[in-house]
């Protein structure tokens, strides 16, 4: 057998094939990815990437090389689906710690294997300090545990005349990782999260052998002889999982809501638009370079913006432009989000659906409220960083200016009519007189009874009235 494969080897040398290469592409391949952080958005682009890298590699099986205290369910969740529906079998080797997330992702691999000294368990929710989320939180985590430990299915054991069935990985045990109300006598107490070092998840069916190195896992696996590729991260993975974490998302939907609203208050100003544009590139082009965000999206957000920009300084009033503006504004950054076809989301996770939800609603009315408080603080006050960028100065009579006629300082308390829209500045006719007015609340339409209520930096401001006062 040796000599036909030596032969085999110097034929395709002597025809100009690379007999190394030929070599190297029938050897068996093992992939691993090291999993040394917390559970985010990064972990979860670095996971993506890997299994469709062992794809093309055709390897016979994947590692996570795991060492976690945590991270983000939502990404733990989507890890571990991407998992459980893997064609290529993934084992894990718990270097140190799966605690929490990383928890969850274990129990979804086909075989666990530990280093001595190792844990696995303590999967509670909890927020960023630390403390337990509310029960409803713990009610998921507790569901997708035991549905994940189920997956895994059950031995059959024979001894003797009895025949035993009994899970691989017991759902009960999986769920006193985030339960602390389940007692399982002889596992856990209750009032106690589980968590097992590597001896007892041997014991109770969560660890499958004991290993101190990937060799020996490749060992156990029948596997010790296959090609070891690790994967690497590009700076883009990197970039992309930064881009897209939930809550720069939140924060770059608040800039586009902030820039926008800013420049509208001060037009010229230039810097916020700016700042709005440069943001939704970055929420964009990430999503759109991973075909999440397709072209009609983008461009139903675009023409969203278009038709709110369109009702502030061409349409008076808010009405169907403007809230079809914010309708489309809204879908559009929301859709970009989700992995849908068209409007077609049999393959969108609810999870994921809710969490795009959240995300573009905590940006949207964040951003809304949080603008109008910094339009006051930095542009609107007089010693606001920003101030210099605005007129927050009047030249008012008493102190000597006369740049206007002083008698229209007479009209005051006067009434009148629009002769244009006040949105908030406009025209109005008071004594078959045309003036220059401003609004003091809301838009006025044309051709509406207004009254002078005061009179500075030689203009009207008037207030309209009301039909039943008339």
């Amino acid at each position: 057998m040796k000599l036909i494969k030596t032969l085999l080897l110097m034929l395709l040398t002597l025809s100009g094939v690379n007999a190394q290469e030929v070599a190297d592409s029938a050897q068996s391949v093992v992939y691993r990815l090291p999993i040394f952080s917390n559970i985010n958005s990064t972990t979860w682009v670095h996971t993506q990437r890997a299994f469709a890298e062992a794809k093309e590699l055709n390897a016979e099986a994947i590692i996570l090389h795991l060492n976690t205290y945590g991270g983000e369910v939502v990404f733990a969740d989507s890890m571990r689906t991407k998992i459980l529906n893997s064609d290529i079998p993934v084992y894990v080797f718990i270097d140190n710690n799966a605690a929490s997330a990383g928890a969850l992702i274990s129990i979804a691999a086909k075989k666990i294997y530990m280093r001595p000294g190792a844990n696995i368990g303590a999967a509670t929710v909890v927020n960023q300090t630390g403390e337990q989320m509310p029960d409803k939180y713990q009610s998921y985590m507790r569901s997708t545990i035991r549905a994940t430990a189920e997956a895994q299915g059950k031995d059959t054991i024979v001894t003797g005349n009895d025949t035993i069935v009994k899970w691989v990985r017991d759902p009960r045990i999986a769920e006193a990782m985030v339960d602390d109300r389940v007692s399982i006598p002889g596992v856990i107490d209750s009032g106690k999260v589980l968590t097992f070092t590597t001896l007892e998840a041997i014991e109770h069916g969560f660890c499958d052998g004991i290993a101190h190195n990937i060799a020996e896992v490749q060992k156990i696996i029948g596997l010790e002889n296959a090609k070891l590729v690790t994967f690497r991260p590009s700076f883009y993975d990197g970039l992309k999982g930064f881009l897209t974490s939930p809550i720069l998302s939140g924060i770059l939907i608040l800039v586009i809501i902030g820039g926008i609203y800013f420049e509208m208050q001060s037009p010229g100003i230039g810097f916020p638009i700016l700042a709005a544009l440069i943001a939704a590139v970055l929420y964009f082009a990430p999503l759109y370079i991973d075909g999440l965000a397709a072209n009609w999206e983008i461009i139903i957000f675009v023409i969203g913006i278009g038709l709110i920009a369109a009702e502030i300084f061409i349409i008076p009033g808010f009405g169907i432009a403007g809230i079809s503006g914010v309708i489309l504004a809204f879908t559009g950054l929301t859709l970009a989000l989700l992995d849908n076809v068209v409007f077609d989301f049999q393959g969108v996770d609810t999870s994921d659906f809710m969490q795009a939800l959240v995300i573009v609603l905590g940006g949207f009315f964040g951003g809304i409220l949080l603008t109008i408080y910094l339009s006051y603080k930095l542009v609107g006050s007089a010693d606001g960083p920003l101030s210099k960028f605005s007129l927050n100065t009047s030249q008012d009579l008493d102190k000597g200016y006369l740049s206007v006629d002083a008698a229209t300082k007479n009209m005051v308390g006067k009434s009148g009519h629009s002769v244009t829209v006040l949105r908030p500045s406009g025209k109005v006719m008071v004594e078959d007189e045309l003036y220059d007015a401003r609004a003091l609340e809301g838009y006025i339409e044309k051709d509406e009874p207004v009254k002078i209520i005061s009179y500075t930096s030689g203009q009207l401001n008037v207030r309209k009235i009301k039909k039943d006062m008339l």
